[in-house]
């Protein structure tokens, strides 16, 4: 798995970051999944966050298919819960 903090995906051009500012949303590049974000050794809680909200915003859901979202630089949309159960993994290992 490649990470979002891998350096070969910063030297990329052209991941459509200047769309994901438009729309207010952090792009997920390097993340198929968002168990992937939960597992980067190196974004802080904070920013894992960020991706994560960013990824089960309405901006980012899949026209006629309320329960998929597909967030800027992931390859597939993905269930709404499986970004929500993330979240609150999150918060669990952030709480303790």
């Amino acid at each position: 798995m490649r990470l979002a903090t891998s350096k070969e995906l910063f030297d990329q051009p052209a991941l459509g970051l200047r769309e994901a500012r438009e729309r207010w949303l952090r792009p997920a590049v390097g993340f198929d999944r968002p168990g992937d974000v939960l597992k980067d050794p190196i974004l802080p809680a904070h920013e894992k966050r960020a991706i994560l909200a960013s990824w089960a915003s309405d901006a980012s859901s899949v026209r006629d298919e309320p329960t998929l979202r597909w967030l800027l630089g992931t390859p597939a949309p993905v269930p709404l819960t499986e970004i929500r159960e993330a979240i609150a993994r999150l918060d669990r290992a952030t709480a303790n």
